[in-house]
């Protein structure tokens, strides 16, 4: 039997797996208790409902989705709804844990929730994708609200598709909810800012880390980013106006290099003519596989999770990782990237950017009174450098990796509210 189960090829953890075992390995450095622990291991609620939809051809299609909320001992929880193929609700449970880190770690009032439907929202028509998300929303309508579970955009969703969900949610309540949603269009009491906050975010922390770790500035920098979609071309966008060179970035459908650096704005442009990023001007092709193990000082996935693993570790270069998406890396491929001296900017700390501005968007929706876009872009700024110095403090005083003493300082916010509000009854 042993000689069997010997043979049999390795597989990573889920992400759900992953969350709980960083929890567990963190909860050993701040000194957690098991009650807590097995608090914290679970979700306080998970909601699967089915979501049928009138398609174009007159036929009903119905959709899987979740909606699940980790904790909420700091206050109302928050997180993005993914329209993806690939949601799954163990899935949909690690990125709500992981919400909660992240909004303590930037001392938010939230908990962390994440929403998801299992659809592909490139083969939907615009009509399509409108019906799915307003029985959705219709689905999910009491477990959501601006003081219970404040939901945002995510992978395959849009301003739009938050703008559906606000006006569902308005016409049931009968009066406009401005802070059901986060993500909003501006014209329907978005903030400005919040569609490049999580590559805003990213970018600060890359500069920060640059400093730190280099003592050099952002200017030079050799910068390969996977994923093209909103975090991935804000980062890339924001990074090269600041004088890092960017050698390489993809999408689904493959990606770009240019040692000398590539125009990140002629291709978006070309990506939206064409519909990917192959035949871009002077640049070659690579795979998303090939891009990860390029030579560069920074690389950044901000695609989806678990796109670095054991298989393909020990091929990246880059002496600096960003993560950008949430969960990019597995926990087998951290450890080979701790062990190699590759210095992580884990996403817990490296994405927040975006609920940092959600949070900027629902006070601003409570309160009905808007702000100006350097006054976004200032206070972002503030927050984030704020975690970061945090962070990289203890890590440099407890020789823990940055991911260890990112979670050090969420997982220990949230445990001290847990205590403080104590058990009920």
């Amino acid at each position: 039997m042993s000689a069997v189960q010997a043979s049999e090829p390795f597989t990573e953890r889920s992400p759900w797996e992953t969350a709980r075992e960083q929890l567990r390995r963190v909860a050993d450095v701040v000194g957690l208790d098991d009650n807590m622990v097995n608090v914290l291991l679970e979700c306080k609620k998970a909601v699967e409902v089915s979501v049928p939809t009138r398609m174009d051809d007159g036929s009903v299609q119905v959709f899987d989705a979740f909606r699940v909320v980790h904790n909420v001992a700091r206050g109302p929880s928050k997180g993005g709804i993914r329209y993806h193929p690939a949601v799954t609700l163990e899935e949909t449970k690690a990125l709500s844990m992981w919400m909660t880190w992240k909004c303590a770690l930037m001392d938010l009032p939230f908990g962390g929730a994440k929403g998801g439907v299992v659809c592909d929202p490139k083969s939907l028509s615009i009509r399509e994708l409108e019906g799915m998300t307003r029985r959705y929303t219709t689905e999910i309508i009491n477990q959501i609200g601006p003081e219970v579970d404040i939901p945002a955009p995510d992978v395959g969703t849009s301003s739009q598709v938050m703008a559906w969900i606000f006006d569902t949610y308005s016409m049931n309540k009968g009066y406009s909810v401005l802070g059901v949603v986060t993500g909003k269009p501006l014209q329907i009491g978005g903030s400005v800012g919040r569609e490049e906050a999580t590559g805003r975010g990213a970018a600060f922390c890359t500069r920060e880390v640059l400093r730190k770790k280099d003592g050099r500035d952002v200017e030079g920098a050799r910068v390969a980013v996977q994923g093209f979609g909103n975090v991935g071309y804000n980062l890339a966008d924001i990074l090269s106006q600041w004088g890092a060179t960017i050698v390489a970035v993809s999408d689904s459908t493959g990606g770009i290099h240019n040692p000398q650096g590539l125009d990140v704005r002629a291709a978006a442009a070309h990506k939206r003519e064409n519909g990917g990023l192959a035949g871009f001007g002077e640049s070659d092709d690579v795979t998303n596989e090939e891009l990860l193990a390029l030579d560069c000082d920074v690389l950044a996935p901000c695609a989806l999770e678990s796109a670095i693993t054991r298989e393909n570790a020990s091929e990246v270069k880059a002496p600096i990782i960003c993560e950008g998406a949430n969960g990019p890396t597995t926990l087998e491929a951290d450890e080979i990237l701790e062990d190699r001296g590759v210095l992580i900017l884990p996403d817990v700390l490296a994405n927040g950017g975006g609920v940092v501005v959600s949070y900027f968007e629902w006070v601003q929706g409570l309160q009905e009174y808007f702000w100006k876009e350097d006054e976004v872009n200032d206070r972002l700024a503030d927050i984030i450098t704020r975690a970061f110095e945090e962070t990289w403090r203890i890590h440099e005083e407890r020789s823990l990796s940055m991911r260890q003493a990112a979670y050090a300082i969420g997982v220990g916010r949230v445990a001290e509210a847990t205590t403080t509000r104590g058990l009920y009854p």
